[in-house]
Parts: structure tokens; sequence; C-alpha cells
């Protein structure tokens, strides 16, 4: 009986949520149509091409309304086993509704496992593609180049801080460096290198023009210079000059962190991307968690206004998580929070809180 149990409470979870699903798709095309259309016809859209930016915007409309989806799902069908008694009939046979709803949480981590895999991506890719049709397709604009950079401040592994006046990505030379070196514990300058350009042979750095100056105790001990060298003079190579244009959106989980691994290199700040890479894990995990918050539902005895009051009490809460979510993540953001923790703490908070709501469902 367990086991048919089990599949009737999965089908019927499965249907429900992809009529949802599905109502969800229709209802946000439909309205970002009215809203967005008169622009893409006015920036030069055909209507083929049309209609690949909109499929293209599905993925991600997948991924952002899945914790919804999954708690209106159980909002739904917990409301009907209670409505129709036969949360009464599963008591009854001496099976508990926690027991009874276990197949709930293995489908909320396959989702959840799913929603990420997608993410990883099927996401990126419609991304990036749903860009290239906007930008380049429809309003004939030039792809970005991600092969040229401007006056880029660089930190390397070794206390060394480089200046690049412009990064040649297809020619693989710079122009305009200057290297200061510092000793790690006074932070005063040890050497400090400039140079009129560099080329890169496929192994290293062939330097023109460059002058090194070496200093103890904030003077001058030593001075050289060389009109070409091969010395392993820079801490860099081509490849972390290239600059990433696409949003982090665009970029699946690896492509994000050496994209990061680049900005803390070059000095810049962070914290969004960070926030967004531990987000690309934490967020599809919202679809176990907003699942501790439909099952009280399938437990209440009380007739259909106090079922009306508990259906309420679930999506309140499952908007106020999301909503807590997005306001925790803007203030990884700005470095208000760790981002670490920004990504993380909606999760750990509300997934304590869905505890006590289980834990008050009625045996």
């Amino acid at each position: 009986m367990i086991r048919k149990l089990d599949r009737y409470i999965i089908r019927e979870f499965l249907r429900t949520y992809l009529i949802i699903f599905f109502s969800f798709a229709v209802i946000f095309i439909v309205i970002d149509v009215i809203d967005n259309l008169p622009r893409l016809m006015r920036a030069g859209a055909t209507t083929q091409l049309a209609i690949t930016y909109y499929l293209l915007r599905l993925p991600y409309l997948l991924v952002l309304t899945s914790p919804v989806t999954v708690l209106l799902t159980g909002l739904f069908m917990m409301n009907g086993l209670s409505k129709h008694n036969e949360s009464v009939a599963i008591r009854a046979a001496g099976v508990s509704i926690k027991r009874a709803m276990l197949p709930l949480f293995v489908i909320g981590l396959l989702i959840s496992a799913g929603v990420a895999v997608f993410g990883e991506y099927l996401l990126p890719w419609a991304e990036a593609k749903r860009e290239y049709v906007y930008n380049v397709q429809i309003k004939g604009e030039q792809p970005d180049d991600q092969m040229l950079k401007a006056r880029v401040h660089y930190q390397g592994d070794n206390n060394d801080y480089y200046y690049f006046g412009f990064f040649d990505g297809y020619q693989n030379t710079l122009r305009i460096i200057d290297m200061v070196k510092l000793d790690p514990e006074t932070k005063e300058v040890t050497e400090h290198l400039n140079a009129l350009s560099a080329r890169w042979d496929g192994k290293k750095w062939i330097i023109q023009e460059c002058a090194i100056r070496k200093f103890e105790g904030g003077r001058q001990v030593h001075w050289e210079f060389y009109p070409q060298t091969d010395k392993e003079l820079l801490d860099v190579v081509p490849q972390d000059f290239i600059r990433i244009t696409k949003k982090t959106l665009s970029l699946n989980f690896m492509e994000l962190k050496e994209y990061i691994s680049r900005l803390q290199k070059m000095g810049e700040e962070a914290n969004r991307e960070i926030v967004d890479l531990h987000m690309k894990i934490a967020f599809p995990l919202t679809n176990l968690v907003v699942i501790f918050f439909f099952i009280p539902v399938a437990t209440s005895n009380i007739r259909s206004r106090g079922r009306g009051l508990i259906f309420l009490l679930g999506l309140t809460v499952c908007f106020i998580y999301l909503i807590v979510v997005r306001v925790i993540q803007s203030l990884g953001y700005n470095g208000v929070i760790p981002p670490i923790w920004a990504a993380w703490l909606p999760n750990l908070a509300f997934t304590m809180l869905g505890f006590v709501f289980l834990k008050k469902a009625e045996v």
C-alpha cells in the first residue's frame, strides 16, 4: 500500500507542477510581449527573431519561478488532500502524513538538482544567445570585444602591483607597463619596473625598453636597463587580461569562479560575483526548503476557512522568504555582509523555520 500511495503522491504532484509551470510561462510571456514587443519591433526585430528572443527567455523563467511553482503545487495538492478527507484516510490506514509526504522531499531534492544543472548549462547558453540576438541581430550593434582592454590595474601573487596602459589580445602585446613590488611586512617599495611594451611569444614575455630600480630602506640601491629582455619579470599571462563582458547569469559555475579570480587579481571588488557564484547552488535548494511550508495544510483538520488561512500563511512565508533572499543578496553585493553569508543565510534561517512548521504537523 505504501508504494501505491507514494506513486499517487508523486503523480498528483508532478501533474499539478506542470500545469502551474505552463500557466506561469504563458502569463509571463504574454506580459513580456505586451511590455517589450513594441520596443523589439522598433529596434528592427523580425517575427522570427522576436519568437527566438522569447523562447530563449524560458530557461530563465523556469529557474526564477521554480520555488514558487513548487510551493503553489504543494499548497493546492495539500489543500485537496485535506478538503476531500484523503489525509484522514491516509492516517486511518496507519500511515502518518509525514511519511506519506516523504516522496515530496525526494522530488524537491531532484527538482533542486535539476534546476542547478539547468542553470549551470542551459541557462548561461540561453542568456548569452538572447543577448546576442537582441544586441547584434536586432539592434545591429557590434559584438562585445573581449580581447582589448585599457588602463588595467592588476595585483600579482607576490605583493606586486601592476598598471598596464593597454592590452591587445589579438597580438598578445602590452603597452606602458608599470610594476611596484612591496615588502610584505613593512609595505615599503622594494622594486619598481617600468617598460615601454611587451610581447608574448607563447611561453614568456619579451619586454622592450625595460628599466628596473631596487630599493632598501626607502633608498634606491640598484638600477638596470634592458633594451630588450625575456627575463621572467611579469607575473601575468595574456589570459588574465581578457575581459569577460558577459553578465554573471551568462556564465556557468567554473567560468564565474575563474572570472572572480581575475577580478581579484586586478584589485577589483568581486562581491556581486561571489554572491552570484554561491547562489548558483543556494537558490536551487529553495525548491526543497519551501516543501516544509505546505505540509501543515494537509495535516489540518479544520474546515475550509481555517485551511485557507493556513494556505495563505504558507504562501506568505514563501514570498517573505524570496524577498529576504533578494534583500540579503543586495547587502552582499554592497559588502554590508560577507558574500558567502548573503547566499546561504536565508536558506539556513528558513530551513530551521521549516522544521518548526513540520514539527507542528499532526501525526
